[in-house]
């Protein structure tokens, strides 16, 4: 059924749900797990404004926390005998890079927690999950 499943995580609890349960499918069915996760581009400044040494610490503050987050989907990856790969992008555009990622690791599912909102809060905030739900080309399984 499926070869290989990419877990998208952003380090909460939802996205910790998710990849019990991508593991939990991969293992059923045999699959590997590509733990997956986007990191914000370092927000812009003009020429002015830009400082090496502030440049460099959001970069390892924001790598220590994407290694973080991919340690975990691969600790259960792990612990449940699955084939493991990991993926970091840095990206704007999330839903993008999880797309990208899945297509390049050659993925044939994408699963990914959905944080819920609804109304103003939707319209404003956007949702990741919505927009690779539009975008993937392949299956994606929304964890809630």
């Amino acid at each position: 059924m499926f070869k290989k499943i990419l877990v998208a995580t952003d380090g909460s609890e939802l996205s910790n749900k998710a990849i019990g349960v991508a593991v939990q499918l991969a293992k059923t069915v045999g699959a590997g797990i590509v733990g997956m996760t986007a990191v914000e581009a370092y927000p812009y400044a003009a020429v002015g404004e830009f400082s090496p040494a502030a440049y460099n610490d959001f970069q390892a503050h924001a790598a220590a926390m994407a290694n973080d987050r991919l340690a975990a989907v691969e600790r259960a990856a792990r612990a449940a005998g699955l084939a493991y790969e990991a993926r970091m992008a840095e990206s704007s555009a999330p839903y993008r890079a999880i797309i990208d990622a899945a297509r390049d690791a050659g993925c044939d599912l994408i699963v990914m927690a959905s944080h819920g909102r609804r109304g103003l809060g939707a319209v404003l905030l956007g949702s990741e999950t919505q927009r690779v739900l539009t975008h993937a080309e392949c299956p994606v399984l929304v964890v809630r």
